[in-house]
């Protein structure tokens, strides 16, 4: 790491807002805020949102549900389900052969549900699966998609299933305060993870009973004060998004644990992708998740280099 700007290293930083998705999640956080902002400087605001749409140009579907591919260029489609059976799954095959699979909801009198083509361009399968019986579904509707995206960018600007926000919520309202209190991208960045980190307690109730297809509420985490670690890195994703910082929500394996973390896109640098170690005079090594219940000492062993992390997919 030799000959890279301080600044370099900050930006490093940025990617440790990590999170357990169900169980093994260890509880709340705290952190010491630093200070980036500048009288001088600050940042612009963004108040006109990149928001989904499904205007109906380019659809495929049958009688049970309506698969929207007119915004694939902008890297996301919507699908309604509007069929009789209450177990719906999704399956997304991404160009490289990673399959993803979501739970869909019974939307008739809605636009649709939002799913990122996380996978850039190239070919995808879709597959709509509704539940038979047991544990067992089966298919009812296929497309394969040929997708061109315009800007590798933008899967992870616009709100999804996991990141869902809109202009009315509260929580993107109250990013745009902190935008308006920020310098820059970076500092931006930092007064969201702290906001996150230090005002968001760990559920411990919800984790226990959490169920398949649980959905985040960016706004009931901010009005209740409560989240399992889900909901930590679906607000803190939705706040970054909504201005303008394209920001992962990355799932995959600590050790052997199912976990998440996000992963941030700044101009200076690309993608902040690993758990890296920051040793400047305002920033440790913080994973809010392991910090809660153990020592600096400890987390910043376990996290390392970040080879304890590993990988499986990006939303």
């Amino acid at each position: 790491m030799h000959g890279k700007s301080p600044v370099f290293y900050r930006f490093l930083a940025l990617c440790i807002a990590v999170f357990f998705l169900f169980t093994g999640c260890s509880g709340g956080s705290s952190a010491s805020s630093s200070n980036n902002h500048s009288d001088d400087e600050q940042r612009a605001t963004i108040s006109d949102y990149l928001l989904p749409s499904a205007p109906g140009a380019t659809v495929y579907g049958n009688q049970a549900v309506s698969i929207d591919a007119s915004n694939s260029s902008d890297g996301y489609f919507t699908v309604q389900y509007h069929g009789a059976v209450t177990k719906v799954k999704l399956q997304v095959t991404i160009p490289d052969g990673t399959v993803y699979t979501y739970t869909l909801k019974n939307n008739s009198a809605q636009s649709g549900e939002v799913f990122p083509l996380s996978g850039g361009s190239g070919n995808y399968r879709l597959d709509v699966l509704e539940h038979a019986h047991d544990d067992l579904y089966a298919v009812s509707f296929s497309q394969n998609i040929q997708v061109a995206i315009s800007d590798e960018l933008k899967p992870f600007l616009y709100p999804n299933q996991y990141v869902w926000f809109t202009p009315e919520n509260e929580a993107v309202k109250y990013a745009a305060e902190l935008s308006g209190q920020s310098s820059n991208d970076l500092d931006y960045v930092e007064q969201v993870y702290h906001y996150v980190t230090e005002n968001i307690e760990y559920d411990d109730k919800l984790a226990e009973t959490i169920e398949s297809g649980y959905l985040p509420d960016i706004d009931a985490t901010m009005d209740t004060g409560k989240g399992i670690c889900f909901d930590y890195a679906s607000l803190m994703a939705a706040m970054l998004r909504s201005q303008g910082i394209p920001t992962k929500l990355v799932v995959g394996y600590s050790g052997d644990a199912y976990h998440a973390w996000i992963s941030v896109h700044l101009e200076e640098i690309g993608w902040v992708d690993g758990i890296i170690e920051f040793d400047g005079t305002d920033w440790v090594l913080m994973d809010p998740t392991f910090a809660a219940n153990n020592s600096s000492k400890k987390t910043k062993e376990y996290v390392g280099d970040g080879n304890n992390y590993t990988v499986k997919y990006a939303y």
